[in-house]
């Protein structure tokens, strides 16, 4: 494939910095945008909810896709800083499309497997489509953002002929993801039993998590394989899932301790127990393939985290 110019908003974030180091590996031109200062190259500060910060990033470039990623995460993030929450995801997804409805840039939008709710049965992507909101109920602000971004994106392409993919990750982790208290759980995990902290472990949670270098390279493929309208599931693979505990144990013994600073509690409220998650469309479109095994990907985590943290440093 012929190199692509590409727009990467939140391309300062977890998933955007990797992103855009796979899509610079693959030869594209590649800007990224996010809300605050770093020292990239090739970077504009612009929040997605300023409007004119975002459109005068197009003032002297022309992007053949654009990624967007920019969004505030997490459920109780979403609780605590709903108006954060609800400008960007929803205010700052509808920005991108109105400069998508006038740039007719092809966008890959990036929703979230929180948008199937409760659901109790296998989450194939058309699971909204075929059953009754009851079955499907989104259970916290953050999931409904993200499916009024999607419904924004089907939306303008119905009425303006924008082409856009959405892309649902599921437990993306590995590293670039520092720790914060809204965080998942496992870097909040790797975290504190890093500083030798107590954290909660809830029961009776299955999971699937996905190595965030697993996840790009699906992403990345969609430049190459673009089918406009398509929804994907991208997660690991399904022999991979294990309970929260299991995840906390990796992570004890990736660490070096043992469990005698974790709390067990019975399973969390609010929260999908059991989530089964199917990616054959990626696999047939995007040649998804996950290579990572948690037990890998958790040991490269951590040894990332004590480097950012400079954990195990001696002072000179």
């Amino acid at each position: 494939m012929e190199p692509r110019k590409i727009l990467v908003t939140g391309g300062a974030g977890f998933i955007g910095t990797n992103l855009v180091n796979e899509l610079e590996k693959r030869g594209h031109e590649v800007i990224a945008c996010d809300a605050y200062n770093t020292e990239r190259e090739h970077y504009f500060r612009a929040d997605v909810r300023n409007f004119r910060q975002i459109e005068r990033i197009f003032d002297n470039h022309t992007f053949d896709f654009v990624y967007h990623l920019a969004a505030e995460y997490g459920r109780w993030n979403g609780e605590d800083y709903y108006e954060n929450l609800w400008q960007t995801n929803v205010i700052g997804t509808k920005h991108m499309l109105r400069l998508q409805e006038k740039q007719k840039f092809r966008m890959i939008f990036f929703s979230s497997a929180e948008v199937y709710g409760d659901y109790t049965g296998v989450m194939t992507e058309d699971v909204m489509e075929k059953n009754p909101i009851k079955d499907t109920y989104q259970m916290n602000d953050y999931a409904i953002t993200k499916w009024a971004g999607e419904l924004m994106c089907m939306n303008s392409a119905k009425m303006f002929g924008t082409e856009t993919v959405r892309v649902r990750p599921v437990n993306c982790y590995g590293p670039h993801e520092h720790y914060t208290p809204y965080r998942g759980f496992i870097p909040k995990f790797i975290y504190h039993a890093l500083y030798n902290k107590p954290y909660t472990v809830f029961k009776g949670h299955t999971r699937i998590i996905d190595f965030v270098e697993d996840s790009c390279r699906t992403w990345a493929n969609i430049a190459e394989n673009f089918i406009p309208g398509e929804v994907y599931n991208v997660a690991g693979r399904p022999e991979w899932e294990r309970d929260i505990k299991q995840y906390s144990d990796l992570i004890l013994e990736a660490v070096g301790r043992d469990d005698s600073l974790v709390h067990y509690e019975e399973a969390e409220p609010f929260t999908t127990q059991i989530k089964t998650i199917d990616c054959s469309k990626a696999i047939r479109d995007l040649n998804h393939n996950p290579v990572i095994p948690p037990e890998d990907g958790i040991a490269r985590t951590v040894e990332w985290m004590k480097e950012y943290y400079r954990i195990g440093e001696t002072s000179q």
